[in-house]
């Protein structure tokens, strides 16, 4: 059918094509991500723009680091492209698998951020949003739960009841 130098440069092709591909999408993906994911992380880290922004760069670098090697490492094949419907097939199932790993990274990175950040909210919560504007003093026990401390202005919740009652 087809001579071993067709099966040869069809194989080839099919590679180059995954790689004109995949390395692009990854550009892409990254530098998407890295624009649209600065404003998150700078809540994340509570306003604080430099360390953001420091952060979204070392993702971006990981980020490459971890999708270019498994495309470099995925682009080996055991099967050889006789032709284009083998050749569509292998590049399909390569650039699948690529897309799935992207997304599965992404929303491991998201999920980790989004802990960060809901840990950082419950710490604020915790924190009351002004501070107490009267102390209720202490002093000698009184006949009455509700008697006023003298010299401070009542903050009971109810009236203090008279004597006799």
């Amino acid at each position: 059918m087809f001579k071993s130098e067709d099966v040869g440069a069809m194989t080839v092709l099919a590679y180059l094509v995954y790689l004109a591909i995949s390395v692009p999408l990854t550009i892409w993906v990254a530098r998407t991500l890295s624009h649209n994911g600065r404003v998150f992380l700078v809540d994340v880290f509570d306003g604080n723009d430099d360390f953001a922004d420091a952060v979204n760069r070392l993702l971006v670098v990981g980020f490459y680091l971890v999708n270019l090697g498994f495309v470099t490492l995925f682009l080996r094949s055991r099967d050889t492209v006789a032709d284009a419907r083998g050749a569509i097939e292998q590049l399909s199932m390569k650039l699948g698998t690529v897309l799935v790993v992207l997304g599965v990274l992404h929303l491991l990175n998201v999920w980790i951020f989004n802990a960060i950040r809901r840990r950082s909210q419950q710490v604020e919560m915790t924190t009351p949003p002004v501070p107490p504007n009267n102390v209720i003093a202490q002093g000698p026990p009184q006949d009455g739960p509700f008697q006023p401390v003298p010299g401070m202005p009542f903050t009971g919740s109810r009236p203090p009841m008279p004597s006799g009652y």
